[in-house]
């Protein structure tokens, strides 16, 4: 699913509500998220699953195209983790 399938699906369930408006609890959904990622914070969705980042250490990596050796400096990574309810939605047989 993409963003705008997203808002289309939003926009039928919820009539009510301008398409504008809708963009703008996505956009706000997704920069608080976001957000409290890069402020090394942890987001939780019951029943969806957990956000979070994970630390990449520095290394040694190589140019596919030159095969010459790069440095890879160490970073932070984004990591989610589903849920209870999704794995076993996901593995219903």
């Amino acid at each position: 699913m993409i963003r705008s399938e997203l808002l289309d699906i939003l926009a039928e369930e919820n009539p009510e509500l301008k398409p504008d408006e809708i963009e703008k609890i996505v956009d706000l959904f997704f920069n608080q998220i976001t957000q409290k990622l890069a402020s090394g914070g942890r987001v939780e969705l019951r029943g969806f699953g957990a956000f979070s980042t994970r630390q990449r250490e520095p290394r040694i990596g190589r140019n596919p195209r030159t095969g010459e050796s790069v440095e890879v400096p160490a970073k932070r990574v984004p990591y989610f983790k589903p849920g209870k309810e999704i794995r076993e939605r996901l593995n219903k047989r």
